[in-house]
């Protein structure tokens, strides 16, 4: 299982110092990979979720890029109908190529009203504005005459370079739970990428990936994946609250590997962690534990 780790770009650790040392130090620590998430502007009931300051997740990981040189670089999840998809494919594959080929895109519809409001967007459309989006992105990373006539975006006659380092495309990690979001992730997926959900419903979301890939002509379903968010307990310590809804990863190392083998054993292949953490000390010390106390021992 490879491990990577949540980039504090919002909530209360969100500063420029907190996200240059953590994504650093979780290179440092032999972490797999670095992700940030997606919001633009933060409708005031969603504060105290969101907190106030959230920086952009692509100028941050082009950021993160240029302060490290091996560690994979994802969005979970950038939500796709709230840029132009022209402009998106472009800072995806320009991020690519500069990073070396280390862009791992995760994507979503998004689930804030409030926020699809404050950028003109219909909500109601929002499922099929990204999946228009995404099949636009790929004609543009792919195509050497990219061509594209959809109900949202239409381009025609042009030039769009650079490509992606890697071929056809960055992997597109599609993350929620909805029927929706597994039909999505089976049309354009390299794997399925939910938040905190426990192992009857990764089962059970693998089970429908497999049905939905098998009626729609797909060899090998999307991989499972999942964000999590944890708290390594010393005795005596009880669980804080998550960050969101749904499971919580929460133990001594002990019983943190006993829950982690039972998510092996629904298949999943990459954990990304969002380490539950009061100040940016406390976030260093919880990856350095990680790191050395249980990721050794993870099957």
């Amino acid at each position: 299982m490879q491990v990577g780790v949540w980039i504090p770009n919002c909530r209360h650790l969100a500063t420029p110092e907190v996200i240059r040392h953590t994504a650093g130090r979780a290179e440092q620590l032999g972490y797999d990979s670095v992700w940030v998430s997606d919001h633009v502007v933060v409708p005031h009931a969603n504060v105290v979720n969101f907190g106030e300051t959230i920086f952009d997740p692509l100028v941050t990981l082009a950021v993160i890029a240029g302060a490290t040189s091996r560690v994979r670089l994802g969005t979970t999840v950038l939500i796709v109908p709230y840029r132009n998809p022209v402009v998106t494919a472009k800072m995806i594959s320009s991020l690519d190529a500069l990073s070396g080929g280390r862009v791992v895109f995760g994507v979503g519809a998004g689930w804030l009203a409030a926020e699809s409001a404050a950028l003109g967007l219909p909500f109601a459309e929002r499922g099929a504005m990204t999946d228009e989006y995404l099949r636009a992105m790929r004609e543009l990373w792919t195509s050497r005459a990219p061509t594209f006539a959809g109900k949202y975006t239409q381009f025609d006659g042009l030039v769009f370079e650079p490509k992606p380092v890697q071929k056809p495309h960055p992997p597109i990690w599609v993350g929620g739970h909805s029927k929706a979001a597994l039909r999505r992730a089976v049309e354009f997926g390299a794997a399925w990428h939910p938040i905190n959900r426990p192992p009857e419903e990764l089962r059970a979301g693998v089970a429908e990936l497999a049905r939905i890939g098998q009626a729609r002509g797909r060899a090998m379903p999307p991989a499972l994946t999942l964000r999590n968010d944890i708290r390594i307990l010393r005795p005596g310590q009880s669980a804080p609250p998550s960050a969101h809804a749904g499971r919580v990863l929460a133990g001594e190392p002990a019983a943190l590997l006993e829950q982690l083998g039972e998510l092996a054993d629904c298949g999943v292949e990459h954990l990304v962690l969002e380490f539950l953490a009061p100040d940016g000390r406390e976030l260093d010390e919880q990856m350095a534990l990680f790191a050395e106390r249980v990721r050794p021992r993870l099957r």
